[in-house]
């Protein structure tokens, strides 16, 4: 469906986030500012993978889309096998999405009681 589910799905995540706290400013920030990582990054990746599956990587890119999921490539399987370790490591990664929660009402608590200034708002 894309070749970059990850990357597709967290910026949704980071516009979640700023949409949590009520601000679409911020939620269309942190998504515009994640896929502009995620961009330069795919394109990095999609590089190292053509040097390192050649002509059978070209033709999987021309079907597959970047960054934007195509339902209509969705095909089901009985069975289907992963790795153990990359579910793992993708979990952890997951995990910083849920450490911007505390942090950000940290922050929020500290601007409330004026122990940190607000220096602008952006909504």
């Amino acid at each position: 469906m894309s070749r970059n589910p990850l990357y597709f799905f967290s910026t949704v995540g980071a516009a979640g986030v700023g949409l949590m706290y009520g601000s679409v400013l911020v939620a269309a920030a942190l998504a515009l500012v994640s896929y502009l990582v995620f961009r330069v990054t795919a394109r990095k990746e999609a590089e190292f993978l053509f040097g390192k599956f050649g002509p059978a990587y070209s033709v999987y890119a021309e079907r597959t889309p970047p960054f934007w999921p195509n339902p209509l490539l969705f095909h089901d399987q009985a069975e289907r096998r992963f790795s153990t370790k990359a579910l793992r490591r993708t979990f952890t990664d997951g995990l910083y999405f849920l450490a911007l929660f505390p942090a950000i009402e940290t922050i929020e608590q500290l601007r409330i009681s004026g122990m940190l200034p607000v220096f602008f708002t952006l909504y």
